[in-house]
C-alpha cells in the first residue's frame, strides 16, 4: 500500500533525513576507498614509475608487511584473487576485514546506535605478532613463496 495516497502499488519510503545525514560519513568513507582502488586497478604498478618504490626494501633489501600490497589491490580489483593473494595474503585479509567492518558501521549507524570496536592488547599484540612473523618468513629462503 502507498503510504501517500492510501492505495495499493509499490511502496516508496524515504530516508528519513536524520538516517541519511548519519550516513553521509560512511558514504564519503566507502567512496573514497572505491576511488583509491579504482586508481589502482587502472594504473598497472607492475610497470615501474607509477609508484614510488619501498623505502624499507630499497634501502635495506627486506621485505616490509606491506609490499605488494598495491600489487596485491590491482589483482583484486581485476578479480584475480590467487594473485592478489600471492602478492601480499595480509592486505587481502584487510580488504575483506575492512568490508565487513564497513558493513556493521552502516547498519548501526542506520539504527542510531553507537559502533563500537573493542580491540583490547591481547588482539593488538596477536595481530603484531602475525604480522611479523609473516615479514619475518616472507624475508627469509623458504618463504620465497610469500614474496610479491
Amino acid at each position: 500500500m502507498d503510504v501517500e495516497s492510501g492505495k495499493p502499488g509499490r511502496t516508496s519510503i524515504p530516508l528519513p533525513r536524520g538516517v541519511a545525514l548519519r550516513l553521509a560519513v560512511p558514504a564519503g568513507v566507502l567512496a573514497a576507498v572505491a576511488g583509491a582502488f579504482a586508481y589502482v586497478g587502472s594504473v598497472d604498478p607492475y610497470e615501474p614509475g607509477h609508484y614510488p618504490v619501498c623505502p624499507l626494501l630499497r634501502f635495506t633489501g627486506v621485505y616490509c608487511p606491506g609490499c605488494g600490497g598495491l600489487r596485491s589491490a590491482h589483482a583484486f580489483v581485476h578479480g584475480d584473487l590467487t594473485a592478489a593473494l600471492h602478492a601480499n595474503a595480509p592486505a587481502v585479509l584487510a580488504y575483506l576485514g575492512f568490508a565487513v567492518l564497513w558493513t556493521v558501521w552502516v547498519i548501526r549507524t542506520a539504527r542510531g546506535r553507537p559502533v563500537r570496536v573493542d580491540l583490547g592488547p591481547v588482539h593488538l599484540w596477536t595481530l603484531g605478532a602475525l604480522l611479523l612473523v609473516f615479514t619475518v618468513v616472507r624475508n627469509l629462503p623458504f618463504g620465497g613463496w610469500l614474496l610479491p
